[in-house]
């Protein structure tokens, strides 16, 4: 079972740490999905993994129960956003970590732009000023469902749910015209 206090992980590493090869393919996405480090990469690759390797063996599978979870899995990655309602296993198979990390808290709190950074969508997750629904989450690797995306907004009692804070007011660039 195992104990509480030492959760078991959710990722595993790559063999070799150092490699260039490696390192060069996750840095852009580092950056761009402004992930903590690198254990946040690697869980999306193992939940990635886990999808196609669940995907493989349905493919291979026949019979009733087979149906079922091929049901349950297109079901699973439709209600994540992940594919499309007629999307088929041979479509899970294609699927790439840039769509899961799209599928994070802290990525559509930023498209939402709710921020100016990816970074400031990511501390306003850890502190408690973003809830989907009725719930306050602070995790911001949490993967927003489909249906509940229109519900992710500012905690009513946060000094940032007012439109005109400092922190929300959008700086638009203005067009100078031309003096002749």
């Amino acid at each position: 079972m195992g104990s509480p206090r030492f959760p078991k992980k959710k990722y595993s590493r790559p063999l070799k740490l150092w490699n260039k090869e490696r390192l060069d393919e996750e840095s852009p996405f580092m950056k761009e999905f402004g992930l903590k480090n690198k254990q946040e990469y690697w869980r999306t690759t193992s939940l990635l993994r886990k999808f196609t390797a669940q995907a493989k063996r349905l493919i291979a599978l026949r019979g009733e129960q087979a149906e079922i979870e091929k049901k349950q899995l297109l079901d699973k990655l439709v209600s994540l956003g992940v594919i499309t309602k007629e999307a088929s296993l041979d479509e899970v198979l294609g699927l790439t970590v840039k769509d899961f990390l799209v599928r994070r808290l802290q990525t559509v709190v930023f498209k939402k732009k709710f921020s100016h950074s990816i970074s400031q969508s990511r501390q306003f997750i850890s502190h408690r000023h973003i809830k989907i629904g009725d719930k306050i989450i602070t995790s911001p690797s949490y993967l927003v469902p489909l249906v509940l995306e229109e519900q992710v907004t500012f905690v009513e009692n946060s000094a940032l749910s007012k439109p005109d804070h400092p922190e929300r007011v959008i700086k638009e660039v203005t067009e100078v015209p031309d003096a002749e």
